[in-house]
């Protein structure tokens, strides 16, 4: 969708290149540029939108906490039991 802002902001520049009304030029240049600057942002989110993390995966400090003190107790070669992760 973003990719017709694009073309719209180019035929806007040519219309308003190709008139000889003043006040024509002044409203393509102005729409040119907005849609070219809508066509950046479209394709900026399209872009950032598909490598955002997903929230629900990231670990919270109590288990990362947990994870860190079972992995120093393997390094040491004394595993604890393994237990149900507290809540």
């Amino acid at each position: 969708m973003h990719w017709l802002y694009l073309l719209f902001a180019a035929g806007a520049l040519v219309l308003s290149m190709r008139t000889t009304s003043t006040a024509l030029m002044v409203v393509g240049l102005i729409a040119s540029l907005g849609l070219f600057i809508a066509w950046i942002v479209g394709w900026y989110a399209a872009r950032m939108g598909d490598s955002q993390r997903d929230e629900s995966q990231m670990i919270d400090p109590a288990e990362l906490r947990r994870l860190r003190e079972l992995a120093e107790a393997r390094k040491q070669g004394t595993v604890p039991p393994p237990g149900p992760p507290p809540l």
